[in-house]
Formats: structure tokens, sequence, C-alpha cells
């Protein structure tokens, strides 16, 4: 756990680091001079291709991006000469309120006035300036926008010919065999050409040595991986098993990727392939990474029951529709790189994307239907990674975007059935490699802490990383779904611009300098209140009371320094939220009242401190120990051991007794009662010398005896005694009783006990009322009076009768 301390200690001070010196970086940009006409001219230049709507959506994309680059400089530029206006704005300020209509002031104030705010108006203008060309390049980059989203719309509702019309496929056919003829004929063209082939002769080294390290990756790769893996298996610890298994996999399956991009190096290398044929061998590393690592991730879900638990013949299955996804997913970018230097007819483009739009439609069915036929048949464990519920609804709706997909794409939206099926491909694969960087990042944090399996599934800092990747996913899965990149850069732009409130901007620098700066000087707060608390105070004569009172009070001062500190190194200027604030104040004032009120008089509480830690009070109906002292409440133990949290305004506003306040002596009282006849002098002596034998009565003052009065059933008399130690007074109390048992009981004195005589009148009339029992009936119960019982005349009773 230490480890995991030091390194986050690192990543806080290299966000430091980094957070220095992009303000380094910003105050150097916000002062360089921007140039406008430059501005203008691009800005002129968006603003015809615009109007025209002429333009394709990749040049539309670049002009963008142009455009977006001077928006940033122009947020930059907004920034110029703060520290300038600040300056001039309290020179102003100082020179008081300006005169009113028909007031006069110094001629001098006057011209120092006017100067001002001359050097005012200058010091703003660049500011002014730039903000105006922010907002005209903001607007220019909304409009581009709007357009490319209404080009996408109206593509994926666009009606195209249908692929199964077989007149399109003679076309078709024609169009690809056209397509690597021409990619033919280029490297045809190049071999003919001497100045190819003696180029190609010089780069022959090259071109082999890239070509042999492909071909041993791409036949070889995977084998020599796994025996890689199983000669360092031995020297693995047995619990860094699993995360090994999970990176040699990664790297047998980046294996064959690399010797594809090898190969296409080398391809290039030659020089003999035409335009055509440098796209078409560009898109293979694209596609060897889709189809391997849908290999890949189909063995790691669909293996092991650590993700799903199903039977072996449908894992297999399961797997082989993975890699299945992948080839077709791959050949799709194929398709896409042909594309863009062949002009292909819309009924080409429908019957080639149509073969593998359905293959795909029908493996994300079969895999559909596998997934739901899972949660029915097999059984699933739902605290697994993937639960059943889960796992269910992850299929019917992978059948549905399927089937809806391929009649999309039979009926001729070749769009929309291709916006179906690959995103749902995409999603697919991204959740899957999801769950396995989670459990990656499990496993990795397991091995740093050396914590079990079930523990590292609990811990707080795994599943906080595990929240992270899957916020850093979301990006990817907007992608996959057809945003652009351009919507991403906007949002992480509009992002860093943050939020305005009043005059004040609030950017993500400015808040995470302002929360750096306060966790750094709060973790300083704590060491120093640790370094009081053990080192300090404890070598003082002060009481544990006084201690805690000093070590609190540093740590509210801290926490207020380093919330000021912070927001001033930040710099947020607070006085344009000082009427926002004001306005809150009140609000929050009615409505947390009591809060303050609790918080103000714990304040009190640690400053005059009539309650310590330590001290037996009574307070509010309890009576305890306390415990804990904190700004809203005090915790007190009752002797029932419980724990009873007061607010500290009942300490304030209602009376507390504090029995061990200033020292421990405190009073006992103890109430006896004699039989009368019993000689009261004497028993005034017995309980005085009984008081005065316990060991923790004070001689000074020494116990009393108060003959109270004359009792309904007996003589009372009263026991005064002052304890050492007040906290001891039940056992006090409790010895002094058996004590006076056994004193009276040798001296023979009696304690009575209440007793009642019942006195019955002319008995001899009851006896003539009483009639016969009555017939009893259902539901009551009858009692009959004894006549000899009667007869008696009286009855004594011990008592109440």
């Amino acid at each position: 756990m230490r480890r995991l301390w030091h390194i986050a200690a690192v990543a806080v001070w290299v966000i430091l680091a980094s957070t220095v010196l992009a303000g380094v970086t910003l105050a150097q940009t916000t002062a360089e001079e921007i140039d406008y006409e430059a501005w203008a001219t691009v800005a002129e230049r968006a603003e015809g291709a615009i109007e025209a709507g002429r333009a394709s959506n990749e040049a539309f994309e670049s002009l963008r991006s142009e455009v977006v680059v001077w928006r940033e400089r122009f947020l930059r530029g907004q920034d110029l000469n703060a520290e300038r206006i600040t300056t001039l704005s309290s020179q102003i300020e100082a020179l008081g309120p300006a005169p009113g209509e028909g007031e006069t002031e110094a001629q001098e104030i006057a011209d120092r006035r006017a100067e001002l705010a001359e050097q005012l108006a200058g010091a703003q203008a660049p500011a002014v300036s730039a903000e105006e060309a922010y907002s005209r390049a903001d607007g220019l980059a909304r409009e581009i926008d709007a357009i490319i989203r209404d080009r996408q719309a109206d593509a994926l509702v666009q009606l195209g010919p249908t692929p199964l019309n077989p007149a399109n496929w003679t076309d078709a056919w024609e169009d690809i065999k056209r397509a690597f003829r021409v990619i033919y004929t280029e490297a045809a063209d190049s071999w003919a050409s001497p100045i190819r082939r003696d180029a190609l002769q010089d780069a022959l080294p090259r071109v082999l040595l890239f070509a042999v390290a492909a071909l041993i990756l791409l036949l070889r790769g995977g084998e020599l991986v796994r025996r890689a893996q199983a000669a360092t298996a031995e020297q693995i610890p047995a619990r860094a098993a699993r995360l090994a298994r999970i990176l040699w996999g990664m790297i047998e399956a980046l294996a064959p990727i690399l010797g594809i991009y090898l190969a296409v190096i080398a391809l290039n290398a030659t020089g003999l392939l035409g335009f055509r044929g440098v796209a078409l061998a560009n898109a293979l590393p694209l596609f060897g990474l889709f189809l391997f690592v849908a290999y890949w991730l189909g063995n790691r879900l669909f293996t092991t029951a650590r993700y799903i638990s199903i039977a072996p013949d449908r894992a297999a299955s399961l797997r082989r529709s993975a890699t299945l996804l992948g080839l077709l997913y791959g050949l799709t970018a194929i398709i896409g790189a042909l594309s863009q230097f062949d002009d292909f007819a819309p009924a080409t483009l429908a019957v080639l994307y149509f073969p593998f739009g359905l293959l795909a439609g029908l493996s994300l069915i079969r895999l559909g239907r596998l997934l739901v036929h899972v949660t029915r048949t097999e059984p699933i464990d739902e605290t697994a990674v993937f639960g059943g519920r889960w796992l269910g609804f992850a299929g019917r709706l992978t059948v549905l975007l399927a089937v809806a997909g391929m009649v999309l794409l039979a009926v001729g939206y070749l769009e929309a059935g291709l916006f179906l099926l690959l995103p749902t491909i995409g999603t697919l694969a991204l959740i899957g490699l999801l769950f396995v960087l989670i459990d990656l990042t499990r496993e990795v944090y397991e091995l740093a802490v050396g914590d079990t399996e079930e523990g590292a599934s609990a811990a707080l800092i795994p599943t906080l990383l595990s929240l992270l990747i899957i916020l850093a996913s979301l990006p990817f899965f907007a992608l996959v779904w057809g945003a652009r990149v351009a919507d991403l850069t906007e949002l992480w732009a509009r992002f860093r611009e943050g939020f305005t409130i009043g005059d004040a901007r609030i950017s993500p620098q400015i808040f995470l300098t302002f929360v750096l700066v306060f966790v750094a000087l709060y973790i300083a707060t704590r060491i120093i209140q640790g370094a009081l608390r053990t080192n300090v105070l404890p070598k003082t004569s002060m009481d544990p009371g006084g201690q805690t009172a000093v070590v609190s009070g540093v740590g509210y001062i801290g926490i207020f320094l380093a919330a000021l500190i912070a927001i001033t190194t930040a710099g947020i200027d607070l006085s344009s939220l000082a009427l926002v604030a004001g306005a809150l104040s009140v609000g929050i004032g009615f409505g947390l009242q009591n809060i303050v009120q609790n918080f103000v008089s714990g304040i009190i509480l640690l400053i005059e401190r009539p309650v310590a830690e330590g001290d037996w009070i009574e307070v509010g109906g309890h009576t305890g120990i306390v415990k804990k002292i904190s700004v809203r409440s005090t915790l007190i133990e009752t002797f029932d051991r419980v724990d009873v949290i007061v607010p500290n305004g009942d300490f304030i506003a209602g009376a507390v007794k504090n029995w061990t306040r200033t020292n421990n002596i405190g009073r006992i009282i103890v109430v006896v009662g004699v039989a009368y006849g019993n000689d009261t002098r004497r028993i005034t002596q017995i309980l005085e010398e009984i008081a005065a034998e316990h060991p923790l009565v004070t001689v000074d003052p020494e116990p009393g005896v108060d003959f109270l009065g004359f009792g309904a059933d007996s003589l009372d008399f009263r026991i005064r005694a002052v304890l050492s130690d007040v906290n001891y007074s039940l056992s006090v109390k409790n010895e002094i009783h058996h004590r006076i048992a056994e004193r009276f009981a040798e001296e023979g004195i009696e304690i009575p006990f209440a007793q009642r005589d019942l006195w019955l009148r002319n008995p001899e009339t009851l006896r003539q009322v009483a009639a016969p029992p009555a017939e009893p009936r259902p539901g009551k119960m009858v009692e009959e009076l004894d006549p000899d019982l009667i007869a008696d005349g009286d009855t004594e009773a011990e008592g109440d009768t």
C-alpha cells in the first residue's frame, strides 16, 4: 500500500509541474501578437465556402481545423494585459467616484483620471478585438459543423440502388476488375521504369529485412510468444500468473499485427505501388488489427468462466463468431480504402458492401441468439462481469440491430444499414475490451498491494480506476457511432473554455490549480496537526482537552488559509461574485441556521472549553463521558455504552452539569430508614463510622449524617460523603449499602418495610347478603367468597391489597 501512495505522490507532483508549465506556455502564447489581416483572409475564405456549400466534407473539415486554431489564439488573446487592466482599474478606484452632474473635482485629479481612463481603454483594446474575432471564428466553426451534420443526416435517409437487383451485379464486377487492373497497371509501369528498378535494387536489403521479419511474425509469431511464455512461467509468482497470461495473450495478438505492418513497410519500400496500391496496402494493418484483436477478445472472453460461464461447444461458437466479425469489419476498411481513389457508382458500393453486411448481420444474429440462449439454459453467475440480465439484453439488442441493418442494406439504404451494423460490431468489441482492461486493472492492484481477488474487487482504488477507464472510453463509443473527431475536439474546447459567473471565468486549468494548491496545503495542515498532537503538545503542561482544542483550531485555521491561498493562486476574482454570494448567504442563513448555530457553538466550546474530552457531564437528559468534540456536535458515551450525538447548541443554550470539569472530587448521598424505637443517636454514630471507613471518602471535609425526620414507615437518615474521585460514586454507594446491611444486622437494628392493615366493618352484614352463586355465563368468571374467611373480621396483608 505504501508503494501506491508513493506512486500517487509522484503523479500529483507531475500534474503540478505540468500545470505550471502549461501556465508558462499559456502566458507566452498570450503575449504573442495576433495577425488579424491573416485571420481576415481565412475568415473570408471560410465564409465563401459556407455560402457556396459545394466543398466536400474533407475540405470543410480542413477549413474548420484552420478556423479552430485561430479561435484558440483569440481565446488566449482575451487575457492580454489582464494584470495591467487590474492595476489601472485599481488606480482609478483610488481616485474616488467620478463627480456627478454639476459637481467638480480638483484639476490635478481630473487630469489624472482622464489619463488613466485613456490608458485603460488602450489596454482593453487587444482583449476586445480578440473577443470579437473569437465570436466570428466560433460562429464559422458552428456553421461548418451544421453543414456536415446535415449532409450526414441526408446520407442516412437517402435511398440508393438495391443490391438485390441483378442488373447492378455486372456493373459492380466491372468496377472492381477495373480498380484492381489499375493497381496492377501502376505496379507494372513502375517495374518498367529503370529509375524505379534502380531504386528497388538500392532498397532491396531493407525490403528483404522487413519481409523476412514480417513472415516470421505472421507464420511463427504466435508460437514464439507461447514458447517465451512457457519459458518464463516458472519464474513468475503464483499470484501474478493470471496477469502474466493476460499480457502474453496481448503480445500474441500483437505479433501478427506487427507482421502485417512490417510487410506493408516492405511493399512501400519497393516503390512499385501506385497511389491506389499504396492506399490498399496502408489499409492492411487496420484489417489485421480488427481481425486479430477480435480473435484475442473472443478467446479471452469466451474461454474462462471469469467473464461468462457457458458450455465449451457454445463458447467455441462464440469465439468463431467474434473472429468472423473482426474479419468482416476489416474487409469494410479495405473497401473504403479502394473507394477513396475509384469513384465507384452507388450501385457498385451497394453490391460491394451487401455481402459483407449480410455476413456481419448473420454473425451478429448468431452471436446475439447464443447470448440469449446462454441466459435461458446455462447457470449464469449474476455476480460475474457479464450478469445474466445484462447478457440477455445485449443479445436481444444485437439481434434487433442486425436484422434492421440487413433489411436496410437490402432495400437500398446503404449508409443507414452500415450505420447500424458496423457500430454494433465496434460497440461489442469496445465493451469486451473494456471489461478486459478493468480486469487487468484489478490484477495489477492485487499484485501491487498483495490483496486477494475478493479484496481487490471490493477495494476503492480499483473501483475508481475502473470508473476512469469507463469515462475514458466514452469518446471511443462516440466515434464508433458516427461522431466526428471535430465534435470531440469541440467538446474539449468548450470544456477548456470553462464557464463564466459574473465577470469571473472558471476554466479547467484554474480549477485544477485551485484543487492542487488546496490539497497540498491541506496535507501540510494535517502534517502540522500530527506533529502538534504527537511531538509538541504532549511535552507541555497543557491538559488533554486543551491539546485537542489547539489541534482542532490549527486544523480549522489551516483549512481556511488553504482555501484562501488556493483561490488567490488560481486567480479567481471573487469581487464579481459578492452580490451573488450575499444573496445566497441570506437563503443559506435561513435554511442552515441550526447548523451555523451549532458550528459557532462548537468554536465557543473549543475556545472557552467548559467541556473537555473525558469529562463526566449531564446535558439534555443524557449522562455520560465526553468522547469527542467536533465543530457541529459532541459525542457522549453513556454508562450503557451507547453513543449519543448532542448538537453543540445545546451546550450553549441549555444547562450542563459537569462532574469533573475542575477536579474529580464530588459528593454522594445515601438515604436509609430504620424502624421506630431505635436510638437515633446510635444510628447516626454507626452511619458516620460506615462512611468514614471507606478509603475514597475524604477526611476534609469529613462525612456527615443527617436525621431527616419521621417518615410514614421509618426514621429517615441521610449520609453525605465527599469522594476523592467521583467517577467511582456507584461502586462507593454499593459498598456503603452492603456495610449498612451488615452493621445493622450485627447491632440488631431493623430496617422496616411498608405494611398495610385492612379492616372490614360489619362482616356479619356481608355474610347475610351473600347470595348463592349464580350460573356463570359464557365468557365471565365468578369468584365465591368464603363465609369463614369473612367471619374472621379482619385480614392482614403485606403491601397493597
